[in-house]
């Protein structure tokens, strides 16, 4: 377990692309749903621990836009586990001092979760102990390709200037516009892939690969790749003096 000093030197945000739910369920000879479920389970320990690990932002990645072409028993199962994953915890949340957010494309969800997406965002909108963000229907491409289209739409307004558009105006279109950038972006299960997650916020991130599959993935994991980020030297493409 890393100890409270190494706050200092460690991430604020961690970005987690959780991924081994079904080779973790296969090797069990179960359904790749069982494995989702145990996934979600993990979340939990996963949130709880970031206080004491002096993680105040985490993101995770839930299902991105690429996940439509997963069978339809899947897709439905899923669906219908982020439903139950809100009703259950939700308080458990709230009283955490846990404030979460959504991010990624809505407008192909079911409307009965956009809602519930929705009461869970504002049930916990006054709290500030963890920020927790829920990437659904999301895929980095598309998030800045329709960040774009919201920014065009203010210059074709005349409320923006073509010549002032930079990196930093496109930033503040973004679903992450109130989040800082990530620190450390972990995958689990093994793959060395970003998965078009967060490209855009992760340019000089920091990234783990893990052979652990997600579902495994304990406190214990976590608090070590922490302790390796802050033997780390991030330099933002500058040069040591």
């Amino acid at each position: 377990m890393a100890a409270k000093d190494d706050r200092e030197t460690g991430p604020t945000h961690v970005a987690i692309i959780m991924d081994g739910n079904g080779r973790w369920a296969q090797m069990r000879g179960r359904p790749r749903l069982f494995g989702h479920q145990a996934g979600a389970r993990r979340v939990r320990e996963i949130v709880e621990a970031c206080p004491d690990l002096g993680i105040r932002y985490l993101t995770i990645f839930a299902f991105s836009t690429e996940n439509w072409k997963r069978t339809q028993a899947e897709v439905t199962g899923l669906m219908t586990l982020f439903r139950r994953y809100i009703q259950k915890e939700a308080q458990a949340l709230l009283s955490d001092g846990v404030r979460v957010r959504f991010i990624g494309d809505r407008d192909r969800l079911d409307p009965k979760l956009v809602r519930m997406m929705r009461g869970l965002e504002q049930l916990t909108e006054g709290n500030d102990v963890v920020h927790l963000t829920i990437a659904i229907n999301y895929g980095g491409r598309d998030e800045v390709a329709r960040a774009t289209k919201r920014l065009a739409r203010e210059v074709a307004a005349g409320r923006l200037d073509p010549e002032d558009v930079d990196a930093e105006s496109l930033a503040h279109f973004l679903d992450t516009c109130l989040l800082p950038d990530p620190d450390l972006v972990i995958r689990t299960s093994g793959e060395a892939r970003i998965s078009n997650f967060l490209l855009w916020q992760s340019a000089y991130a920091e990234y783990e690969f893990t052979p652990v599959l997600w579902p495994d993935f304990t406190r214990e994991h976590f608090a070590e790749i922490l302790v390796n980020y802050g033997a780390r030297e991030r330099r933002f493409g500058a040069v040591k003096a």
